[in-house]
């Protein structure tokens, strides 16, 4: 749960921070990797004295540079890395919702986070309203005053529909309610939500954080140290903290995103090509597609003109012919 440590590099370019911030050179061996701390104690100094790890399910120093990449990405003040997207998710809910809350969520999310919603926390008086979340007056309408946070995934999985995050962050602090943010599809290197007034920023870095399809992991990234605090003993409590193994793999693919999401949205573009062309094909969800509904918000909104490998379409006769 680090800060990235390098202050030359906060100005530096995207691919050069993913490759350098967080990390520097064993100072027992000089080695340019960072170790794979594989160990679950340590050993103290004295009683409550110690170099700053002392378990490795509260933490574990290969997964504090982790964090500190992550955070880099987002050119944010902290990061905290979970076994899972999901536990991500649960660490998050858990944190901030208690018995009798209520959240407000886009009603166009991974399936996984509805499941979580509907069949775990609603047994514990967790309440969900569901919500077009691309329509702000819909939003604000699903206000209660029980509701505690807001959940929006931008792009949305399968349609891609965009929410406007600095529209939505500027309701939700109205009525001091936190905004969270699943930034999976884009990364913070074509969308930074904390910079568009969001309060956390959630990942699964199985996906294009990690890359290569070697883990699964998840994170939350904030400005905010009193939230990380709560999301650190949330995680230590749970036991869901990312293994050392993991890490080490996710930071690896982290070198390498920035030039990963440009050629993803640029081979997006050609398959778009392809699809705009096709009989078949009666409609195009993509953010950077000139027809796509939302495009001058994605224009906005994303960084680079550029807007990630994910696409989904449509076509004659519908299932069936699918």
């Amino acid at each position: 749960m680090s800060r990235y440590n390098n202050k030359k590099l906060d100005t530096a370019g995207d691919a050069t921070r993913n490759i350098h911030c967080g990390v520097a050179p064993d100072p027992v061996t000089g080695a340019i990797l960072p170790p794979i701390y594989q160990t679950a104690t340590y050993a103290q100094e004295a009683v409550g004295v110690n170099k700053g790890h002392t378990y490795s399910r509260s933490s574990n120093p290969t997964v504090s540079m982790l964090e500190s990449k992550i955070a880099s990405v987002e050119h944010a003040n902290h990061a905290i890395a979970f076994a899972t997207g999901l536990a991500a998710t649960t660490a998050l809910f858990m944190a901030l919702l208690s018995s009798g809350d209520h959240i407000v969520c886009s009603d166009v999310i991974f399936g996984g986070t509805t499941r979580l919603l509907d069949k775990v926390f609603s047994k514990y008086g967790v309440d969900v309203t569901y919500v077009d979340s691309s329509d702000i007056n819909a939003v604000e309408n699903a206000i209660t005053n029980k509701t505690k946070l807001f959940f929006i995934e931008t792009p949305a999985n399968p349609t891609m529909r965009l929410t406007d995050i600095n529209a939505v962050s500027d309701v939700a602090h109205k009525y001091n309610i936190l905004v969270c943010v699943d930034n999976t599809f884009l990364t913070g290197m074509l969308q930074r939500p904390l910079d568009l007034g969001a309060d956390i920023v959630l990942y699964s870095t199985t996906k294009y954080i990690d890359g290569h399809n070697a883990t699964v992991g998840g994170a939350l990234v904030t400005n905010d140290a009193e939230l990380l605090e709560e999301f650190n003993f949330i995680r230590k409590s749970t036991g869901n903290i990312q293994s050392p193994m993991n890490a080490w793999l996710i930071m690896q693919g982290l070198k390498t995103l920035s030039l990963r999401m440009e050629q993803h949205s640029k081979n997006a573009e050609i398959v778009i090509e392809y699809l705009a062309n096709h009989p078949k094909v009666t409609k195009i969800n993509y953010p950077g597609y000139h027809k796509f509904a939302q495009y001058e918000l994605a224009s906005k909104q994303h960084y680079k003109e550029l807007h990630g490998g994910m696409l989904s379409f449509e076509v004659i006769g519908g299932y069936e012919e699918a």
